[in-house]
């Protein structure tokens, strides 16, 4: 059987550049905008025992290629459960090295979350009658832009907002919200129900459909970096940061947690609100509180390793934790988990997984229980 590459599937990202024999020449296709890439997703088919060499050849013109250090593509066969394989960065290309067992084998930068599961996870979620369902509005592309509301709004009641996957290809923030969910709706979970007599929550599991299905790093339809929108967003740009931050400005926010990856530390951490203008040492010592709250209830995270604050005044505000921070006065915090392992707790065959995300996101229910008291 001749071996063949195929990316056109939801989320699946690569170009095919040539072969020689079992050695095959692949480039990672640029987000729209033509800023960024380094997300890749696609099928081998037809290579079933056979020693294959798969060429990344752009990856040293990646959006970050710290990323590629120490860095093992993952792998499946029926798309659930996914390995890592030998990958190898030298001289600006990625190399996959690997022996399929079967006649068809996926490969990807870090599991994917499809679109399809994400309206399962939707649906799934309204089976619980804790749960209500809102548009706030359609994508550039017109997908639906989904948020769900868990616990019934009060004015006595603490809301705590949390979006996930604003860079698309930061899959395993969907992967993290979908534990979390399933925790929250649990009803003889203790935690859970004690954080609902307190608080409401919004949750947008997927803030950026359209650049999860066109299989991009970072970006929209249009080439917006949705994490660079907040301060002024745009109907034609950005309409899924300007449809949540109005939704917001209705509901105001007590809690905000904005899940993501980060591509070259392999490590769980928090990045605060460091250097917004308002930033009060009630609200860094409610965020220091919910780190170490969060350290107990999981040793896969950890506060030694992270990104270098920022001085008083210059955070950037075009940011979603920054202009949460400076618009809500509230706790307000970047959740970062690597693409590689974590270096803390390394698990060499399946690296940071969906289930180790997965349960991550259950870990942040006890995080936030240790603060819900403080947080108006």
């Amino acid at each position: 059987m001749t071996m063949t590459i195929s990316s056109h599937f939801d989320g699946g990202n690569i170009e095919v550049l040539g072969a020689e024999g079992a050695a095959i020449r692949l480039a990672i296709r640029g987000d729209v905008g033509g800023e960024h890439y380094q997300w890749f997703y696609f099928r081998l088919s037809g290579g079933r025992g056979v020693a294959s060499e798969l060429h990344l050849s752009n990856a040293g013109g990646a959006s970050f290629t710290d990323g590629w250090v120490g860095y093992q593509a993952v792998a499946s066969y029926d798309r659930r459960r996914w390995f890592r394989v030998p990958t190898r960065y030298a001289d600006g290309c990625l190399t996959i090295s690997h022996t399929p067992t079967e006649d068809s084998i996926y490969y990807a930068y870090f599991a994917p979350y499809s679109l399809e599961r994400h309206a399962d996870l939707v649906a799934g979620s309204l089976v619980s009658p804790l749960v209500r369902h809102e548009l706030l509005g359609s994508s550039v592309d017109g997908r639906d832009l989904d948020l769900l509301i868990v616990g019934e709004p009060a004015a006595s009641k603490q809301v705590a907002w949390i979006i996930g996957r604003q860079h698309p290809g930061e899959t395993m923030a969907e992967w993290l919200i979908e534990g979390l969910l399933e925790r929250l709706l649990d009803p003889e979970d203790p935690v859970s129900r004690a954080l609902l007599s307190r608080l409401v929550f919004y949750v947008v599991p997927n803030m950026n459909p359209d650049g999860s299905v066109r299989g991009h790093l970072r970006c929209n339809a249009a080439g917006a970096n949705l994490n660079r929108e907040w301060l002024a967003p745009t109907r034609e740009r950005s309409p899924e940061v300007l449809f949540t931050r109005a939704r917001m400005a209705a509901t105001g926010v007590d809690f905000f947690l904005d899940v993501h990856g980060d591509e070259g530390l392999p490590y769980n951490f928090i990045a605060g609100a460091d250097g917004v203008p308002s930033l009060t040492p009630r609200v860094v010592a409610l965020q220091a509180d919910y780190e170490a709250a969060l350290r107990a209830a999981s040793p896969d995270f950890q506060s030694a390793h992270g990104y270098e604050a920022a001085p008083p005044g210059q955070a950037n505000m075009t940011m979603a934790t920054n202009y949460v921070a400076e618009a809500h006065g509230c706790l307000s915090m970047t959740l970062e988990q690597p693409f590689k392992d974590n270096a803390d707790a390394p698990l060499p065959e399946v690296g940071w997984s969906p289930e180790r995300a997965r349960k991550l996101g259950r870990a942040n229910l006890d995080a936030l229980l240790a603060v819900a008291g403080r947080l108006r």
